[in-house]
This record gives C-alpha cells, sequence and structure tokens, in this order.
C-alpha cells in the first residue's frame, strides 16, 4: 500500500511538471519570436553588416529557441502520455528529452557565463559602424539607418571626447525626442540587453530545475512501472499441449 502510495503521488507531480514544461515551451516560443522580431534587435540586425558577428548570434539565438521549445512541448506530451497510459517506453522516451535539454542548457548557461559581453559587444559595435559612416560621408541611406536606431532606443548619439556630434544628432534625432531621449545610445544598448538577457538567465534557471525535477520523477517511475510488470507477470505459467 505505501509503495502504491508513493507512486500515485509521483504521477502526479509529473503530470503537474508536465503542465509546466509546457507552459515553459510557450514561453520560450514568445521570447524567440521576441528576439527575432522585436524592434529593437531587427533595427540592430538590419543594418548589421557582414563582417560583424551579430548576424550569427541573432540566427542561432532564434534557431536554438525554436528547439528548445519544441523539445520541452514534446518532452512534456511525451510524460504525460507515459503516466497515464503507464509506458516504459514513452517514460524511457521523456527522460531522455529531460535529459538532451538539460545537457544543451548547462552547455548555453555556461557559453552565457564565459562569453557575458560578446552579443553586447558586437551590438554596440552595430552602431558604432553606422555612426561613424555617417560622420565621415553624407550618405542618406546610413542616416536614415541611425535615425531608425535612435527612434527605436529613444536615444540620441553619443559622447564622444572630440567634441563632433552635434551635427549629427541634430540630423538623426527627431525634434521631439531631443529633450528627452538620452544623450549616449551605447548606455542604452547596454542596458536594454543587460535586461534581456536576465530575464532569459532567470527562464534559464527554471528551466534547468524543471529538467532536473523530471530526471528524477521520470526514472522513479520508469523503476517502479518496469518492475511492477515484472512481478505482475511472476508466477504466471503458460500450459503448452503436448
Amino acid at each position: 500500500m505505501g509503495r502504491r502510495h508513493w507512486v500515485r503521488a509521483t504521477k502526479c507531480q509529473l503530470l503537474v511538471t508536465s503542465l509546466f514544461v509546457m507552459l515553459l515551451g510557450l514561453s520560450v516560443t514568445v521570447l524567440t519570436i521576441i528576439t527575432r522580431y522585436g524592434a529593437h534587435f531587427s533595427v540592430i540586425s538590419g543594418v548589421s553588416s557582414e563582417a560583424n558577428p551579430y548576424r550569427i548570434f541573432h540566427s542561432v539565438a532564434f534557431s536554438s529557441g525554436i528547439c528548445l521549445s519544441m523539445t520541452l512541448v514534446l518532452a512534456a506530451l511525451l510524460s504525460t502520455a507515459a503516466t497515464v497510459r503507464e509506458s516504459v517506453c514513452l517514460m524511457a522516451m521523456g527522460f531522455f528529452c529531460f535529459a538532451i535539454i538539460f545537457c544543451a542548457l548547462i552547455q548555453a548557461a555556461f557559453w552565457r557565463y564565459t562569453n557575458n559581453s560578446e552579443v553586447e559587444d558586437a551590438m554596440m559595435d552595430v552602431y558604432d559602424s553606422v555612426y561613424e559612416e555617417v560622420r565621415r560621408n553624407v550618405s542618406s541611406f546610413r542616416r536614415q539607418e541611425l535615425a531608425a536606431i535612435h527612434e527605436t532606443f529613444l536615444c540620441c548619439g553619443k559622447q564622444s571626447p572630440f567634441g563632433e556630434t552635434g551635427s549629427i544628432e541634430n540630423e538623426t534625432c527627431p525634434s521631439e525626442q531631443m529633450g528627452t531621449a538620452k544623450e549616449d545610445c551605447l548606455e542604452e544598448i547596454q542596458d536594454f540587453l543587460k535586461k534581456h538577457m536576465a530575464f532569459v538567465s532567470v527562464l534559464l534557471i527554471i528551466t534547468i530545475c524543471f529538467m532536473v525535477y523530471g530526471m528524477i520523477l521520470t526514472s522513479f517511475l520508469w523503476f517502479s512501472i518496469h518492475f511492477s510488470n515484472h512481478l505482475d507477470r511472476k508466477g504466471k505459467y503458460i500450459l503448452r499441449e503436448s
């Protein structure tokens, strides 16, 4: 009776965990779409050059986010089906999905903290490149791109020790933003990306915790179902006709 109670409680916990994992998958999908098609990221991606690695980071983030969200949803569905049907095979597949996600997220977290400033530096390099091209020539196309960045990030130019920024700000910053926009766009880009990455880090930690909990529950239920089926078959004999 005690073992059945623990198995029933574990099944309920796995069903609840699967529900939260499904919600995490949807959250990752929404965050991935915002990162791909959000105004702040799109305007930087649109003006970045081929030499800048930001486009690579942008594409990898989108692909990884979609794969992660799909795997999270698959793990939740497999775990739910395995719990309802008491299937050893489905339970093993659910555990395998949790383990794959856990390993991938650990690797992503390691890269995040060992290369903390690469994405940030790439975004600011894009702005620096556009700003310097506008300062050196009178390209109207580049001026429009710089103005789009200023309008999106609600900033206006950057601080320079040479004092040569007045004309650029007057031409690329809308007049209604001159009084309210921040002076340094590099600081505004840095602050925006730090807030976004902080949210990503929180979601990453929550997902890792659920993956560990899911692996524990699925492994316990796999052994319970496996040995329960084995014990149920014990003592049964098949009579063969001679």
